[in-house]
C-alpha cells in the first residue's frame, strides 16, 4: 500500500488532512484485498480524527480496532484516552491525557500541534461563554498553571483584578464588512432620478 500521501502530510505538518488520507488508504486496501491491520498506524489515524474535532469518527474507528492491537500498542490506547476526555467534555482531562504519556517521535508532533489547537479552541470558548472568570478556572481550561494562563490572557487584552483574582474577558471586536452591490446602487440611482424628473 502506498502511504506516500500520509508521509507527506506528516512531514508538512498538514495534520488536518491525516484522517481523510487514512480513510482513503483503508478503503483502497479493502478494495485490493490487503489486510493491513497489523501494521496500520492506528494512533495517527485516531489523532487525525481528534485533530479535526471529529470525535464520532474517532469513536467508530476505536470500535473497529482489533483487541490485539489495543492490548499490544499502549500509544493507541493513550490516543483514545484523549478522545474519551473530549467525548465527555473533560476539558482538564484532555491536557492530563496528553501529558501523561511519552509519545513516540512519529506521533509527538501531531499531539503537540493538537494541544496548541485545543488550547486555542478553549480560549475561543472562554471568549464566547464568559464575561468574567477566575484565574484558576482559566488555567484549567487552557491546561496551564495560573501564572502562565493569566499572562496568556492578559496578552489578549483581558484585565485582571488582583484582589479577587478574577479576569474580565475582552470580547473580540466583530468586524462586519459592508459590501455594496453595484446593481442595487444603479437601481437606487435610477429610482431617485425618476422621482426627480
Amino acid at each position: 500500500m502506498d502511504t506516500s500521501l500520509l508521509n507527506e502530510a506528516l512531514a508538512s505538518k498538514s495534520f488536518d488532512k491525516i484522517a481523510d488520507i487514512c480513510e482513503n488508504l483503508l478503503l483502497q486496501g479493502a478494495a485490493e484485498g490487503i489486510d493491513c491491520q497489523d501494521e496500520w498506524p492506528y494512533a495517527i489515524h485516531l489523532l487525525g480524527h481528534i485533530y479535526n474535532n471529529d470525535i464520532n469518527s474517532a469513536r467508530f474507528l476505536w470500535k473497529k480496532i482489533p483487541a490485539a492491537i489495543k492490548e499490544g500498542r499502549p500509544e493507541v490506547v493513550a490516543v483514545w484516552r484523549i478522545g474519551q476526555k473530549l467525548w465527555t467534555r473533560d476539558y482538564v482531562g484532555v491536557y492530563e491525557a496528553i501529558r501523561e504519556f511519552s509519545w513516540t517521535p512519529e506521533v509527538q508532533p501531531i499531539v503537540a500541534s493538537f494541544a496548541e489547537l485545543y488550547r486555542k479552541r478553549m480560549f475561543e470558548l472562554l471568549l464566547s461563554a464568559y464575561s468574567t472568570i477566575s484565574t484558576q478556572d482559566t488555567a484549567q481550561f487552557l491546561g496551564m498553571n495560573e501564572n502562565d494562563a493569566t499572562n496568556y490572557v492578559l496578552q489578549q487584552g483581558w484585565v485582571l483584578d488582583p484582589a479577587s483574582q478574577m479576569l474580565t474577558v475582552k470580547k473580540q471586536a466583530v468586524v462586519t464588512e459592508q459590501k455594496l452591490d453595484p446593481s442595487k446602487l444603479q437601481r437606487l440611482t435610477e429610482y431617485v432620478f425618476h422621482l426627480e424628473h
